[in-house]
């Protein structure tokens, strides 16, 4: 199942996150249900969507195997991404939460790495890509979030010129010295640096990030702005910078606290523990990034000590279940409820817990209550993006009552000046901000409550989501060029019916120009390429119809022209054209050979030194991963990685691409296995209007199955005929499934053309 469909509506905001912002609830007759998710991000995603005509997000909905249709809730138009269990295992459990994370969290534990976990990281952040760029308007606004989908702006970059693109890394960003330890470091960098704005959390994260791409990639940064340079000859972009830290619905929080029924809530729930004197409260995900086992230390270590009267004071610790397959967390949740045990078994009055342990998750109404039951809100977390708990508890105590010990290593510690700030690294320091919270007077708690609620009351997720894309809209500037249009999407076939209809239409065009890659087309891919066996048949039928009158015929390829010529052996009534359009063979005497544009062709000394010095580049490349070659053309090197050894083939690929990055002079075309380098530009798309137009034919066809075919079928006309050998996405309108299917629809254009007369 494709993760789009074929003809899918085009939104002027999409949404691109890991997770849809709905989960599917089974009813007990067995139907879906989608439920919204509780999620800041989908809260600020709400009002954002209200002022847009048409808003998407792209994201899976949660369970591996095929994704559901794409459907509606709540105004906006939802699209899963589908993502196997293997891919859930590798890509999101693997290099997403055992890699990424604990690397973005100061190495609290140690990151894994694997290269599979890699690859899986690579195809899933394609699939997101690919369905994000499908359903986007052109000149539309895209908004990338979080550290599982690092690669996508880059991905939509290359392939939606036309759209803005934002990315908010939700977690933090670590300096560069920690993250040069990851393995494919510059390829995360790049994948960033295709978005048009990056947002992070705390100004200190904005600045590692800055710090990264300047040493690991050398480019020029002004300030909070990165110059970023094109592959090869495309233009330098401007990439901004900037800190938004995100925060709650605040007013609607605020708003809770008014129900009876949850003020009810909060006071059952202090006589549910006794009716003691004091209640402190943390509220986490169960994961080591967040302190838990450092706050029952010093929980433990006040009972010992006699500094807290279990009898007068009760901890809850709510701990919502997170990550449960990933190791480190069921390591942490064993030692949790070891911890919690011991406590409780030392101290626990009878009828009572000395910590109350919550190992599930709270709707928002009854964390409220939780809240408004708390004297005291515990967040220590040892390194943490934000921390919403801390700003959610700021809103649940409009009147001003309780006491915040926060984390300075929170990002929330920024805007929440007014907390106690504690060091949770710091037992001691902790155990004495603990006292100091529960000994607070009234008049000091009231004091330091109002200035805290001043600041998470006047800056909501709402107005940090209208920031991000205000700011977005500022530092965006789309290309005026329309987005490269996408007919077909995935591996579906054009039915018989399709091909013939069009076929026929074609061949009563009175002129025409009949052209066709090469290898995947006209011949299977192998990976020798000089033993490459051209489909015989297919062959003729070109020049039969070369011989039809008023019908042109060409074979466009990237092989370099005399290869082409010694596999195909073509008479002079077909045209060859090599390496993407800069060589041409001899023409038949009735094509206007003026109307070709030799320009292109033209080699000097110094193109020709620098072709020498990129060959060289390559081939160093070539040696240091084992089965790549490169191939030497006349005005160009490819570099070949179909017979690559192992993960080789995507190794060497990085490298030549990173190398692109230096040459601002010379066209780097990636394709199918292959990269090549021209020293004059030239692509396929331009040859064959050309070509057309040499031939003064009114309509063209032409066959292609690779990304470099793509700059033909871009240039169709109404009356002209794309056919896509193959599956991927593409611009041609019919698509068929390999060169025999390619031979076949040859032979039946050939009979139609010849049945015209």
């Amino acid at each position: 199942m494709s993760d789009q469909p074929a003809r899918a509506p085009h939104h002027e905001l999409v949404v691109v996150a890991n997770r849809l912002p709905v989960d599917a609830r089974t009813l007990p007759d067995g139907a879906t249900e989608w439920v919204t998710s509780p999620g800041g991000l989908v809260t600020a995603m709400e009002s954002v969507m209200r002022t847009v005509d048409s808003g998407a997000w792209v994201g899976w909905a949660g369970s591996p195997g095929d994704a559901p249709e794409p459907f509606e809730a709540d105004g906006m138009s939802l699209f899963p991404v589908r993502l196997e269990q293997e891919e859930v295992e590798r890509y999101y459990e693997g290099f997403s939460n055992a890699t990424l994370w604990p690397l973005y969290h100061d190495v609290i534990v140690d990151p894994e790495f694997h290269r599979t976990w890699w690859d899986a990281y690579l195809s899933a952040n394609q699939r997101f890509a690919r369905s994000a760029a499908a359903v986007t308007a052109q000149g539309g606004t895209i908004w990338v979030h979080d550290y599982q989908l690092q690669l996508v702006p880059r991905m939509i970059r290359d392939e939606r010129s036309d759209v803005r693109i934002g990315f908010f890394n939700h977690i933090p960003f670590p300096p560069v010295e920690l993250f040069s330890q990851l393995p494919k470091r510059n390829a995360i960098l790049r994948g960033l640096l295709g978005a048009d704005l990056i947002g992070f959390q705390r100004e200190s994260d904005s600045l590692n990030f800055v710090a990264a791409v300047r040493r690991l990639l050398g480019y020029h940064v002004d300030g909070m702005t990165i110059s970023v340079p094109g592959l090869g000859a495309a233009p330098m972009r401007e990439v901004l910078v900037q800190t938004f830290p995100i925060s709650i619905d605040s007013a609607a929080v605020s708003a809770l606290t008014e129900d009876p029924q949850i003020r009810e809530r909060a006071a059952q729930l202090r006589r549910d523990m006794g009716d003691p004197k004091k209640v402190v409260l943390g509220v986490d995900r169960l994961d080591y990034t967040k302190g838990i086992r450092h706050r029952l230390k010093a929980w433990g270590e006040l009972l010992n000590d006699g500094s807290i009267d279990p009898q007068d004071t009760v901890m809850i610790q709510v701990a919502t279940p997170s990550r449960e397959r990933v190791e480190a967390y069921r390591q942490l949740r064993d030692e949790v409820e070891l911890t919690v045990g011991r406590i409780n078994g030392e101290h626990a009055p009878i009828g009572r817990p000395a910590v109350s342990y919550q190992h599930h998750s709270f709707d928002r109404r009854d964390m409220t209550a939780l809240f408004m039951a708390a004297d005291v809100v515990l967040v220590t977390a040892l390194r943490d993006g934000m921390n919403l708990v801390a700003k959610e508890y700021v809103a649940s105590r409009p009147d001003l009552r309780g006491v915040l010990v926060l984390s300075e290593f929170a990002g929330a510690a920024d805007e929440l000046r007014a907390a106690v700030l504690v060091n949770p690294h710091d037992i001691d320091e902790l155990k004495a901000a603990i006292l100091k919270a529960l000994a607070m007077p009234e008049d000091e708690q009231e004091g330091a409550m109002r200035s805290l609620r001043h600041q998470v009351m006047e800056h909501d997720v709402q107005s940090w989501a209208h920031d991000f894309l205000s700011r977005l809209e500022e530092a965006g500037r789309p290309e005026e060029q329309g987005p490269a249009v996408i007919r077909l999407s995935g591996d579906e076939l054009s039915s018989p019916e399709q091909i013939e209809q069009s076929l026929a239409a074609f061949a009563r065009i009175p002129r025409l120009l009949i052209a066709s890659d090469f290898d995947g087309v006209i011949a299977p891919i192998v990976s020798d390429r000089d033993a490459v066996q051209p489909e015989q048949r297919s062959l003729t039928a070109l020049r039969e119809l070369a011989g039809l009158p008023s019908v042109a015929v060409a074979l466009v390829s990237g092989r370099a022209l005399a290869d082409l010529d010694s596999h195909t052996h073509m008479p002079s009534s077909v045209v060859l054209v090599g390496s993407h359009g800069a060589e041409v063979g001899a023409l038949p005497p009735w094509m206007q050979a003026e109307v070709l544009d030799q320009s292109a062709l033209a080699m000097n000394d110094a193109k020709a030194e620098l072709l020498e010095q990129v060959t060289a580049h390559l081939e160093r490349i070539a040696r240091a991963h084992p089965g790549t070659e490169v191939e030497r053309k006349p005005t160009a090197a490819v570099l070949h990685t179909r017979n690559a050894k192992g993960r080789g083939g995507l190794n060497a690929t990085d490298a030549a691409l990173e190398y692109g990055f230096s040459l601002p002079e010379v066209t780097v075309t990636p394709g199918k296995e292959v990269v090549e380098f021209a020293v004059v530009h030239t692509s396929k798309g331009a040859a064959v209007e050309t070509l057309a137009r040499a031939s003064a034919a009114d309509a063209w066809l032409y066959l292609g199955d690779d990304v470099t075919d793509e700059s033909v079928f871009a240039r169709l006309g109404e009356q002209d005929l794309g056919i896509k050998v193959g599956e991927g996405d593409t611009a041609a309108a019919l698509r068929v499934a390999d060169t025999e299917a390619a031979r076949d629809v040859l032979e039946r254009l050939l009979t139609l053309r010849s049945e015209r007369g």
